[in-house]
C-alpha cells in the first residue's frame, strides 16, 4: 500500500470513532469536514518516510503516530481559522469549519480531534519504551513550552522572535513527525529532532511566502492574513528575496542535520519536491 492510501485509511478508521449514535451527529460531521478531503498530509508522510528510512518494523505504531500528528494538525487549523485568530472563511478551498458549522461546534471539533489523537495510543499493544517515547514526543509538540499551542500563543505577545515563533507554531509537529517515525522503528529518535525542526521552520517560511505572494485559488485559503492581522512573518521581516534565501538555507540545514540512514536520498527528494510545491507560482523561478 502506498503512503497516501495508508494515511487516508488510518485517518478514516480514527475519525470513525465519532460515527456512533451516542455522538452528536453534527460534531461527527464537523470532524469529517476538518480532516477530509485530504490536504497534502506532509507531516504524516514525513513520519512514515523517516520510519521507512530507519528500517520500520512496527507499522501499526508508525500509523498511530502519523495519524495522531495529522489529527493534531487538523485541530490546529480549525482553531486557527476561528474569528478570534485568523477569521478565515475558507480552508482547502471550501468553507472553514466555523463557517460551515458555527463557532461553538468548531471549538469542540478542534478539542475532539486533539483528544482523539491521544486515544489512538491507548488502543495499541506495542513495546513500552517506543510507545512512551512517541507519547512524550507528541505531547511535547502540542502543548507547552514549545508546542503548537505555545506557537499560537506567541501571536498574543507584544514582542516575538520570528525563528522561535516558527519553530513552535509549525516546526514542533514536523519535529514530532521525524522523532516519532524514528521511535516507531526503535532507533535513536532524538537524533532526528533537528532535522524535523529545520524542515518545519522552512515550511512556515514557505507558508509566509504563499500568504504574501500566492492567491486564494492556488493555496485554498485567504491570503494577506499576516499583514492584515499584524502577524510575525518571514516576508515582513526579511522581504521576499530574504525569505526565499531563508527557506533554502533551512532546507540545506535540514539535509545536513539528517542522521545517517538507508533512505537519505528518498528524504532529500521529498524535501526538494515540497519546496517546489510550496513556493507560489509567481516565484517558481526561485524554487529550485
Amino acid at each position: 500500500m502506498d503512503a497516501g492510501s495508508r494515511i487516508e485509511n488510518a485517518l478514516l478508521a480514527a475519525v470513525s470513532m465519532a460515527d456512533f449514535p451516542s455522538c452528536p451527529p453534527l460534531l461527527g460531521q464537523a470532524m469529517q469536514h476538518a480532516v477530509f478531503p485530504r490536504g497534502a498530509r506532509v507531516r504524516p508522510r514525513l513520519c512514515l518516510a523517516v520510519a521507512s528510512a530507519c528500517g520500520e518494523d512496527m507499522p501499526v505504531l508508525t500509523d498511530a503516530a502519523a495519524t495522531a500528528i495529522e489529527l493534531l494538525h487538523c485541530a490546529s487549523l480549525v482553531h486557527d481559522d476561528l474569528p478570534c485568530f485568523d477569521n478565515a472563511a475558507t480552508r482547502r478551498g471550501r468553507p472553514s469549519v466555523h463557517k460551515a458549522f458555527g463557532e461553538p461546534l468548531a471549538v469542540l471539533t478542534g478539542d475532539a480531534l486533539i483528544v482523539m489523537a491521544f486515544q489512538l495510543f491507548g488502543r495499541l499493544t506495542a513495546p513500552g519504551d517506543r510507545l512512551q517515547s512517541i507519547l512524550l514526543t507528541v505531547g511535547r509538540s502540542t502543548g507547552v513550552p514549545s508546542g503548537i499551542v505555545a506557537g499560537q500563543a506567541w501571536e498574543c505577545e507584544p514582542k516575538v522572535d520570528l525563528a522561535h515563533y516558527h519553530r513552535s507554531k509549525t516546526g514542533a509537529l514536523f519535529a514530532a513527525a521525524a522523532v516519532a517515525g524514528a521511535a516507531s522503528a526503535g532507533k535513536d529518535a532524538e537524533a532526528w529532532r533537528p532535522f524535523g525542526e529545520y524542515l518545519g521552520e522552512s515550511y512556515q517560511v514557505a507558508d509566509d511566502l504563499r500568504d504574501s505572494a500566492g492567491d486564494e485559488d492556488e493555496i485554498g485559503k485567504p491570503v494577506g492574513q499576516d499583514a492584515a492581522l499584524g502577524r510575525p512573518s518571514a516576508v515582513a521581516e526579511l522581504g521576499i528575496e530574504g525569505a526565499i534565501h531563508r527557506l533554502h538555507s533551512l532546507v540545506a540545514s535540514a539535509i545536513e542535520a539528517m542522521p545517517p540512514c538507508s533512505g537519505a536520498s528518498m528524504l532529500r527528494a521529498m524535501m526538494q519536491s515540497e519546496v517546489k510545491r510550496l513556493v507560489p507560482k509567481k516565484l517558481a523561478q526561485f524554487a529550485a
